[in-house]
């Protein structure tokens, strides 16, 4: 089927969260999307949601349905998976034009108590899965001269207590897209770094413990707690636009400029903040 001029997106971790808020955002501007989850039972039931359809083998797909959203579901970190998500997209809608990289767990646990085992698992879905599925989906992002967009965090810029593994994760990821930005630009391709603060999302739910449990105790958070439709809003403005970065809350902006200029101010200040996490 071809994509009839309407940008073609593909989400991951699309099932909750921020990534269920731009999956919805996405389709009320008129997007073609592929959602992708881990969450088979819940992505199904999105997708379903949004009129879309979730291809299987041995099931043909119903002649009347438009096929403007196609679900996905599998293990982000699976090579195989990867594949099938870019397959889908340029296989089922002729091109890729949006490559959204959302999906990401996180810990709330003491870097000194936290398995190493603990740790791999946030590097391997937080950073080693997109920096895997854009070497995929580039040629056909440059083809369509697209945008990939990259939602890091705060923790990426500053230390949080509590999120080491969370936090390196992040900031190799944004590293890696700041370098891949400037390496892509003269081949049309357009970079967006998102670095939410606190959002009120089931990511933190699922936080897992030192031992790869899920966290036993609350989060800890400081300045505003941002809604998911908001945050998706003010992501996918700025992909239309084509900027390089979200704009920050107040908070980050203040904490990384702390953090800059008078770090052993950010570090009491935050020690404080996030006692129950030391």
């Amino acid at each position: 089927m071809a994509a009839a001029g309407r940008r073609v997106t593909l989400i991951t971790g699309a099932a909750h969260g921020l990534g269920w808020a731009l999956a919805q955002e996405a389709a009320r501007r008129g997007n073609h999307l592929v959602l992708a989850d881990r969450d088979a039972e819940t992505l199904e039931a999105r997708v379903t949601a949004l009129g879309g359809f979730v291809p299987r083998p041995g099931i043909e797909i119903p002649p009347e349905m438009p096929l403007h959203i196609l679900g996905v579901p599998g293990d982000i970190t699976d090579p195989a998976h990867q594949q099938a998500l870019v397959g889908c997209a340029v296989g089922g809608f002729g091109r890729l034009d949006r490559l959204i990289h959302n999906a990401g767990i996180t810990h709330r646990s003491p870097a000194r108590l936290t398995r190493p085992e603990v740790i791999r698992q946030v590097m391997e879905v937080d950073y080693h899965a997109p920096v895997a599925l854009t070497h995929v989906a580039l040629p056909f992002l440059r083809t369509a001269g697209g945008s990939l967009g990259v939602v890091s965090s705060m923790a990426g810029w500053m230390p949080l207590p509590g999120r080491a593994g969370y936090g390196a994760a992040k900031a190799a990821l944004t590293q890696y897209f700041e370098v891949l930005r400037l390496e892509v630009a003269r081949d049309g391709v357009h970079v967006l770094l998102a670095h939410p603060s606190f959002l009120a999302t089931t990511i933190e739910r699922h936080a897992l413990g030192a031992d790869g449990t899920p966290a036993r105790h609350p989060r800890s958070t400081t300045g505003r707690i941002r809604s998911a439709d908001d945050e998706a809003r003010r992501i996918l403005d700025a992909l239309d636009a084509r900027r390089p970065t979200v704009r920050s809350d107040l908070w980050p902006s203040v904490g990384a400029l702390l953090w800059r200029l008078w770090p052993g101010l950010y570090r009491r200040l935050i020690a404080r903040r996030f006692a129950d996490e030391l």
